[in-house]
């Protein structure tokens, strides 16, 4: 063939690749149509919804990939806190999505990632600066770079097609803030510079920022998880005396119940400023504290003691993580608390039920996930 005959072949190829990258996406490459169906999950926040990243960050305090965490887990220990699956296994399973894998994982690239990835890292925060007593954690703007900079450029790979376009089929569900309390406002307090209601509205407006960064992804459908009940916590229980022992510690719930009340205003603030945006509220917070008040009438019975040993303090623990190799209860579907500050397995299940599947407005607003995930 002459070079005559190859230069008008050539400039047609040319002028069909560039027309194709300026065409719209063709979302039909892996799951046909953006449509109602969700397809997958993006996760974002700390130790109750991270599924295993901090196990290959090295310089952190914040692991749990030993026993007897995964004590009834299919794996084993993966750096779930918790003896079995967290809520955001639970969630997946009703949603039908396969488990998503963790982004720290080297093994975390190519089609692996198409039904989405789980950012979260225990010990972490909404701001920066709340990780730093746990070493070295993805805080909540890390955790957003790295879906934009890293997952987001391989799954457009994957999927043959602008990620931005077809981010409407993932739920992204984002459970952050405990830490910011619990390891930056109250360990600093009452040194702090900023009052209750300065420090609410620093979280608030942080934020905010961070799930409009999502939607300017291409975010549509949000799950936004309340604080814990972290003043009914074993670790908070032990180390400030309480004059009923059955009660839980006030001075460290009212603020999370403040910043709670917050957040649900947020939900309807980033609706009006996120136009085709669902979001959902799960309030956690109200879901643990009705079984810690109820808690036969919930199938449990231990609301006060940890299911797992300890790392006391003496050891050179917060008395907050499970010891290694520690020993461990049998019943543990009947306790709360697996270890100083995250919840057991069981009480997942009902978290993830009640997010799933509930009707009430005091659980889940404005409505669930199962309905998000049709509309």
């Amino acid at each position: 063939m002459s070079q005559k005959q190859k230069t008008p072949i050539l400039l047609i190829l040319s002028f069909s690749l560039f027309a194709h990258l300026l065409s719209p996406c063709n979302c039909e490459c892996k799951f046909g149509e953006v449509g109602t169906e969700i397809r997958g999950m993006m996760v974002f926040g700390s130790s109750l919804v991270d599924n295993g990243n901090n196990n290959f960050i090295e310089k952190t305090k914040a692991k749990a990939n030993y026993l007897p965490y995964g004590v009834d887990y299919v794996r084993g220990p993966s750096g779930r806190f918790t003896n079995g699956k967290n809520v955001i296994d639970l969630i997946g399973e009703k949603l039908k999505i396969p488990q998503i894998p963790t982004f720290r994982d080297p093994e975390t690239k190519g089609s692996c990632i198409v039904h989405g990835v789980n950012f979260a890292s225990g010990g972490s925060g909404i701001l920066d600066e709340t990780g730093a007593v746990s070493g070295e954690v993805m805080s909540l703007n890390e955790q957003i770079r790295n879906l934009e900079n890293v997952t987001l450029p391989e799954l457009e790979v994957q999927l043959g097609c602008n990620a931005k376009e077809a981010l409407g089929n993932y739920l992204f569900v984002v459970g952050s803030g405990g830490n910011d309390f619990s390891l930056n406002y109250f360990l600093n307090f009452p040194n702090n510079n900023a009052t209750l209601p300065a420090f609410i509205s620093k979280l608030i407006n942080a934020l905010s920022y961070q799930i409009q960064r999502l939607y300017d992804l291409g975010a549509t459908k949000f799950v936004v998880m309340s604080l814990y009940p972290n003043g009914c916590s074993p670790m908070v229980r032990a180390r400030i005396p309480i004059p009923m022992p059955t009660d839980c510690v006030q001075p460290i719930n009212l603020p999370l119940r403040l910043y709670n009340n917050n957040l649900r205003s947020l939900v309807d603030e980033m609706k009006q400023k996120m136009p085709g945006s669902k979001l959902v509220y799960v309030n956690v917070y109200k879901i643990i504290r009705d079984i810690i008040r109820t808690p036969t009438q919930h199938g449990f019975d231990d609301t006060r003691h940890s299911c797992c040993e300890l790392t006391t303090i003496k050891e050179g623990g917060t008395e907050t993580l499970c010891k290694t190799g520690g020993n461990v209860c049998s019943s543990r579907s009947k306790y709360v608390w697996f270890d100083g500050l995250h919840p057991t397995e069981a009480v997942n299940i009902v978290l993830a039920n009640k997010a799933f599947a509930s009707d009430l407005q005091v659980e889940v607003y404005p409505t669930n996930i199962k309905n998000l995930a049709e509309q």
